[in-house]
């Protein structure tokens, strides 16, 4: 397994794939994963001042131990740990937020359920199709192998960077 420390900003992950993978095939999945971590900041941001009030609330304790186990998965902190992270495991967390926010919107001041869709509205900072993956200064091209870049090694570490296409580089 090729073990990738990606950045974007100031968040990071660890991904685990093997050198063989098209970059056309873990571009799309490294990029739902840092739009994923996105999200739960920003849901995060939105929930943490409603729920304030109703910290003793037992109606609202399951929503508080998902945002606070979604944080905790999409810190940085995983990558001192060397954990890797998972898209599907990230999409679970986004999910049960997004259940117990539905549970409870109108415990949490919501008048209806379209304010709540707005805000659980999917967060896109990065696009899948204008997204270039740089490793060492130059863009990974999406038709080739991973290993096209890395060698065949498998127990290969590196750090990989997420940028939105620049059309004019400086």
């Amino acid at each position: 397994m090729v073990r990738i420390q990606v950045k974007h900003g100031d968040r990071e992950f660890l991904y685990e794939c093997q050198n063989t993978c098209q970059i056309d095939e873990i571009a799309p999945e490294l990029i739902q994963i840092s739009n994923l971590q996105y999200k739960i900041d920003h849901l995060l941001l939105r929930l943490e001042p409603l729920l304030s009030p109703f910290l003793k609330n037992p109606k609202v304790i399951p929503l508080i131990r998902a945002l606070s186990e979604a944080q905790s998965y999409a810190s940085k902190d995983q990558v001192l740990y060397n954990k890797a992270i998972s898209f599907y495991v990230m999409r679970d967390y986004v999910q049960a937020i997004e259940r117990q926010v539905m549970q409870n919107y109108q415990l949490l001041g919501f008048e209806d359920a379209n304010q709540v869709q707005q805000l659980l509205a999917d967060v896109e900072v990065l696009q899948a199709q204008s997204t270039e993956l740089h490793w060492a200064g130059k863009e990974l091209v999406r038709d080739k192998r991973l290993c096209d870049y890395i060698g065949m090694n498998e127990k290969t570490k590196f750090v990989l960077r997420l940028q939105p296409h620049n059309p004019n580089p400086a």
